[in-house]
């Protein structure tokens, strides 16, 4: 008989997979609460090494950490008129706390554009005080109606910054650095995904914002996921809080702000982008463990064997775990951490042993060969650069080979069903963003004609990227 396979395959029901594959790698289940979810250690262990790589990104971009607080009074939210009109429909609101009725109700914390602002309004007096740079680790609560694990739920988990600066050019400089130096220069060179960077057009930007930023990925199954924005919020927020500075020629003037943000929706799309029918692959620059050695027998010579790789290994710089679980068969273990794309599992037997060898399975371009054993610590760090840049590659390629060029709007269209489309703007605008909208499609961004981000929406030129998004 044959054997049944451990997850759904993608081609026959690709959420199902999703779903399958997130159970069973051992990523997350979902919460008691509708909408929530418990992170479980494997799918930590990949947010954790998120937050390290992206977190000193943003110190390098002059930014520091604090907190704020999770209630927020709801009077904070009416100040600024589009931003609470963007957020309503997902507020979760608390009326009662200690057994009665509070005065004013406290929002939980959406995102943190008001309470910030609060803040930066009494902490910021002078010119001087400028550029005030803050980050946050934190949770946010957004009430989704159509949840999904680590897509959308009604809590997650994310990095929030918020900044106030002195001209409406540094502000719009440091949002670009932002987008450029931290978020597209983690997504490409440490998770390996291919992204686009753009524009958002006015529809799509942040409620309050005069311009978002955007990293836009292609899914495996052709659809695409905002990974990443950061917004310019001019003056809206400064001149609700009245945070304002005394300028160098001695005027009260309003600071210009920027927002930005990315969430464990990375750990989702990290699925959705490099999984494949086995499970899991996970770029080995991310990766908590890169390399498993996996004893196959309980002999006390192989056990010893393969604890004396592992050491090599971690002297090495390879972020390594030994498997010595003999007790548990050996093509389970081996299963499981196919199911959770360690990049690299190397095998142990008896006759390995003999022949002073071992079993290298690399992960992402699904090779198996036997190495000396001597000659891996060495080895090793190659095969995770080369197997790094080959995940990127593939990326690349999806998204290149499933994106069509189209000059009407029924082009695009019908190119969005499958994958994405390129049109130009000047032949969609607001109006045909509007008929895509009805068919439950989108417009992800703006690009100039050259590739890079407009600095416009009217821009000569610019492209506009057609797709299904999550």
């Amino acid at each position: 008989m044959a054997k049944a396979p451990v997850l759904t395959p993608r081609a026959d029901d690709f959420p199902r997979w999703y779903q399958d594959l997130i159970a069973k790698a051992e990523l997350a289940d979902n919460g008691p609460v509708r909408g929530t979810m418990v992170i479980r250690p494997y799918g930590y262990g990949l947010w954790e090494r998120m937050q390290q790589e992206m977190d000193a990104r943003i110190k390098d971009a002059g930014a520091q950490n604090a907190y704020f607080p999770l209630f927020i009074p709801q009077s904070y939210l009416t100040k600024e008129a589009e931003h609470v009109e963007g957020f309503a429909p997902e507020l979760a609101v608390v009326t009662h706390g200690g057994g009665k009725e509070l005065e004013e109700p406290v929002v939980v914390r959406p995102t943190s554009e008001t309470i910030v602002n609060a803040y930066f309004s009494k902490w910021v007096q002078s010119h001087r005080d400028l550029p005030l740079l803050i980050n946050q680790w934190a949770n946010v609560v957004r009430w989704e109606l159509r949840p999904r694990v680590f897509l959308r739920t009604t809590e997650f988990l994310w990095q929030e910054g918020h900044t106030a600066h002195a001209t409406c050019e540094e502000a719009r400089d440091y949002a670009a650095r932002i987008h450029r130096d931290v978020y597209a220069d983690f997504m490409e060179n440490v998770l390996a995904m291919d992204v686009v960077p753009g524009r958002k057009t006015a529809r799509e930007r942040f409620a309050g914002a005069i311009n978002t930023l955007t990293l836009e990925g292609m899914m495996g199954d052709g659809k695409a996921l905002q990974l990443g924005t950061s917004h310019e919020l001019g003056q809206n927020f400064a001149k609700a809080f009245h945070t304002r500075y005394l300028s160098q020629d001695g005027r009260q003037e309003y600071v210009w702000q920027t927002s930005w943000g990315s969430t464990t929706r990375l750990v989702g799309a990290l699925v959705m982008m490099h999984g494949d029918d086995a499970g899991l692959r996970v770029p080995p620059r991310l990766a908590p463990v890169q390399a498993v050695v996996i004893a196959v027998k309980g002999d006390p010579e192989v056990l010893a064997e393969v604890r004396a790789i592992g050491e090599r290994l971690t002297a090495a710089g390879v972020r390594v775990e030994v498997d010595d679980r003999t007790d548990v068969p050996f093509g389970r273990r081996a299963v499981d951490w196919e199911l959770k794309g360690v990049p690299v599992r190397i095998e142990v037997g008896p006759r390995d042993l003999e022949n002073g060898t071992a079993v290298l399975v690399r992960r992402i371009p699904g090779t198996k060969e036997p190495v000396a054993a001597q000659a891996l610590a060495a080895l090793l760090p190659g095969v995770l650069a080369d197997d790094q840049a080959l995940l990127l590659a593939q990326s690349r390629r999806r998204r290149e080979d499933r994106t069509a060029e189209a000059t009407t709007v029924e082009e695009a269209t019908e190119a969005a069903t499958t994958g994405w489309a390129r049109i130009p703007w000047a032949k969609l605008g607001p109006e045909g963003e509007t008929g895509l909208a009805e068919q439950g499609m989108s417009v992800r961004c703006l690009v100039a004609a050259d590739g890079t981000v407009p600095e416009r929406d009217d821009q000569m030129g610019n492209v506009a990227i057609v797709a299904r998004a999550y």
